[in-house]
């Protein structure tokens, strides 16, 4: 476990990383991607999804953990026997625990572990359209929407709006409110090498002001670059 840092969550106070392996989402934005020209990175993050056993330690107690934050717990393609030891561990502990995930479908799965029962979760909607060439093998949007839906009646949800990409205001606004987040955090593209289809400053600002009617808005740092 370590402590958060970097462009990370103000609001999580640790970060946990105990899935392994090649993500199967694909995205072409994916920060893990951008670690790779370190060895232990490359070694840890290649090849296919497994269990790290060797972060299977003492997570303490009151800490807001972001579980797998170089990864994607709940993608497919990652096993139970993998999901669930890491679920186990989270629940040994008295923390709270963030999983963020692009496939929010699959929590459904879990959704009655004591681990996901005092946790929020999260999905990324970068959009409302889907840019294939951008967002890899995830499910579309609407798709994340409509899951999210059923989870919020459930749990406590979030929604991460990152790297937020161009949109339809009012079908997006309409997207993320289905979700029912407690809150929905915004954030820009960290790494300008990769293009991306960004929206105008004026659009971002409107999006926020269409949230914040139902929802709390955190606005990650990075963004300043599209709103200064």
């Amino acid at each position: 476990m370590n402590k958060s840092k970097g462009n990370m969550y103000e609001f999580v106070n640790a970060t946990w990383n105990p899935l392994a392996g090649a993500c199967p989402h694909g995205c072409s934005y994916c920060s893990t991607n951008k670690l790779m020209r370190y060895p232990a990175i490359k070694n840890k993050y290649t090849g296919e999804p497994r269990l790290d056993e060797k972060q299977l330690t003492n997570l303490g107690k009151d800490n807001f953990i972001f579980v797998c934050a170089q990864n994607d717990l709940f993608a497919d393609g990652v096993p139970d026997s993998v999901i669930l030891p890491i679920l186990d561990h989270c629940a040994k502990f008295d923390n709270k625990y963030l999983f963020q995930t692009k496939n929010p479908d699959n929590v459904l799965d879990f959704i009655n572990h004591p681990a996901i029962e005092k946790s929020v979760i999260c999905t990324t909607i970068e959009s409302d359209i889907f840019y294939p060439e951008i967002m890899g093998n995830t499910p579309q949007p609407m798709q994340r929407s409509m899951a999210m839906h059923k989870i919020s009646y459930l749990i406590n949800t979030y929604v991460t709006v990152e790297p937020i990409m161009d949109f339809n205001l009012e079908h997006f606004v309409q997207m993320i409110h289905r979700c029912n987040p407690q809150q929905v955090n915004i954030g820009a593209n960290s790494f300008p090498k990769i293009h991306l289809p960004e929206p105008s400053k004026e659009k971002v600002l409107q999006l926020i002001s269409e949230l914040e009617k139902f929802t709390k808005v955190v606005q990650k740092s990075n963004l300043t670059r599209l709103i200064k």
